[in-house]
C-alpha cells in the first residue's frame, strides 16, 4: 500500500465516526439571523477534544457582535505544528449558516441519514467540511505523520453576514497568517474565483394619508415600484458585461426583502426593500455602488414628493486568484480526479463566501470539500439540505492526501 492508500484506509475505517461527528453538528443550530453562534464553537471545541485537538476560543467583543446585528460568535483556532521549516496550511469552514424555512421533509437539526445521505441545515454548507478538515488532519497525523510545517483549523461564525467578525477578525486581530489555506466547498470543483457582492438598504418615504382621500398624501409604493422598475431593468444592461472567468456569466441583482406600509386603508408614507448586486471580478466594487445610487437617485427624482435613504449594509470584494495558489489547485486537482474518477475542474464560482478575507491578506487559497457536483444539488439554504456521504468520505480522502503532498 503507497501513503496515499494508507490516508485512504484509515478515513475508511473512521467513517462512522467522521459521520457522527458531522451529526454532532448539525444539531446544534447556528441560524444567523439571530446569529447565537458561541454555543455551536463550544461543542465543537468539546469534540475536538476528544481527539486530542486542543481550540483556542476567540470570542469576538458582545458589543462589537451587537452593534454587528448578531448575537454571539466564538471563532476557533486548532494549530497543529510538526517541525520547523515547511508550509502553514489552513482549513477554514464556517459554522452559521441561515434560518432552515419551510418544507423539509427531515428535520433541519437532526442529521438524519437517508438513501446515503445526511439531512439537516448547513450539512452541506458548510458543517460537513468541520467533519471532512478534521477528519483529513487525524489521518494525515496517523500515517503521514509530517515532520515540517503546520495545519490549522480555523472554525469562524460570520459567513453569512459577510465574514468580517469570522476570518476577518481573526487575521485583523494577527491571531494567525498561513501560507496557504483551503475553504470549506460545494461543488466537484476546485474554486479559484468567486463574485462579491453589495448589498444595500433602501428607504423610500412618502407621506402617509387616509386611503378615502388618496391625494393628501404620497404613496411610498408607488414611488418603490418606479425605483424597482428601474432597477431591474439593470439586469437586462448587465447581461452585456461578461465575465472571463469560467463558472462566472455576468452581473445581476436582485431584491430579496421589501417590507412598508401600516393598513390597507392608509396611503403607505415608508417602504424599505434590500438589494443585493452581486458583482463579476472584472468589476469595480466602488463604480458598482456609484451607479446603484445614481439609478435609485434618478428614478426616485421622477415621483414627485418622493425622497430616498440609501444605506450600504455589506460590500464584500470578489475572489481573483493569486499567483501562489497553483500548488493547493495541483494537488487537489490530482488527487480528486484520482479518487473521483474524473476531471476536477479549477473555476470560478457566483457565490460570495469570506475566502475573499484571506486573499485581501495575501494568503493565496481555493474552495474545496465535501459537496455534489453543483451547489444546486445539496439544496444549500433550501428546505432539505443534504450532503451525500459518499462525496463527504471522497472529499476528506482528498483533502488529507492534499495536506499530505503539501506538508511532505
Amino acid at each position: 500500500m503507497t501513503d496515499y492508500n494508507q490516508l485512504d484506509a484509515w478515513i475508511d475505517a473512521h467513517f462512522d465516526e467522521e459521520v457522527r461527528f458531522l451529526q454532532e453538528m448539525v444539531r446544534v443550530p447556528t441560524d444567523t439571523p439571530p446569529g447565537n453562534n458561541a454555543p455551536h464553537a463550544e461543542r465543537t471545541a468539546e469534540l475536538l477534544q476528544t481527539f486530542g485537538f486542543e481550540a483556542e476560543k476567540h470570542p469576538v467583543p458582545a458589543q462589537e457582535v451587537k452593534d454587528y446585528g448578531l448575537e454571539s460568535i466564538t471563532n476557533l483556532i486548532v494549530r497543529r505544528k510538526y517541525g520547523n521549516g515547511g508550509r502553514t496550511v489552513a482549513l477554514n469552514a464556517h459554522g452559521d449558516v441561515v434560518p432552515p424555512g419551510d418544507g423539509w421533509a427531515h428535520d433541519p437539526y437532526g442529521g438524519e441519514i437517508d438513501n446515503g445521505s445526511l439531512y439537516g441545515r448547513a450539512a452541506a454548507v458548510s458543517k460537513s467540511d468541520f467533519a471532512s478538515f478534521t477528519f483529513a488532519l487525524r489521518a494525515l497525523e496517523a500515517v503521514a505523520k509530517p515532520s515540517q510545517g503546520s495545519v490549522e483549523l480555523h472554525f469562524t461564525y460570520d459567513e453569512e453576514f459577510g465574514g468580517i467578525l469570522g476570518p476577518g477578525w481573526l487575521l485583523k486581530q494577527g491571531l494567525t497568517k498561513p501560507d496557504l489555506m483551503i475553504a470549506a466547498g460545494f461543488s466537484y470543483e476546485v474554486v479559484t474565483a468567486h463574485n462579491g457582492c453589495l448589498q444595500m438598504e433602501v428607504t423610500v418615504n412618502g407621506k402617509m394619508a387616509h386611503a378615502a382621500i388618496p391625494t393628501t398624501g404620497i404613496d411610498a409604493l408607488q414611488g418603490a415600484v418606479h425605483i424597482l422598475n428601474a432597477l431591474y431593468a439593470q439586469n437586462t444592461l448587465y447581461q452585456q458585461h461578461t465575465s472571463k472567468v469560467e463558472g462566472i456569466t455576468h452581473p445581476y441583482l436582485n431584491v430579496g426583502r421589501i417590507e412598508g406600509g401600516t393598513n390597507t386603508n392608509v396611503v403607505p408614507g415608508k417602504v424599505v426593500f434590500k438589494l443585493d448586486r452581486r458583482m463579476i471580478p472584472e468589476e469595480n466594487p466602488v463604480e458598482v455602488e456609484a451607479d446603484i445610487r445614481q439609478v435609485i437617485g434618478e428614478a426616485a427624482a421622477q415621483m414627485p414628493g418622493i425622497t430616498v435613504e440609501i444605506k450600504r449594509m455589506l460590500l464584500a470584494n470578489s475572489m481573483k486568484p493569486l499567483p501562489g495558489n497553483k500548488p493547493l489547485v495541483d494537488a487537489i486537482q490530482k488527487h480528486g480526479e484520482a479518487i473521483f474518477g474524473e476531471p476536477i475542474k479549477a473555476m470560478g464560482t457566483p457565490l460570495y463566501t469570506d475566502v475573499r478575507l484571506y486573499g485581501e491578506a495575501g494568503i493565496p487559497g481555493v474552495i474545496y470539500g465535501a459537496g455534489p457536483r453543483t451547489v444546486l444539488e445539496s439544496h444549500a439554504k433550501r428546505n432539505d439540505e443534504r450532503v451525500v456521504l459518499e462525496d463527504l468520505r471522497r472529499a476528506t480522502k482528498v483533502v488529507a492526501r492534499t495536506l499530505s503532498d503539501l506538508l511532505g
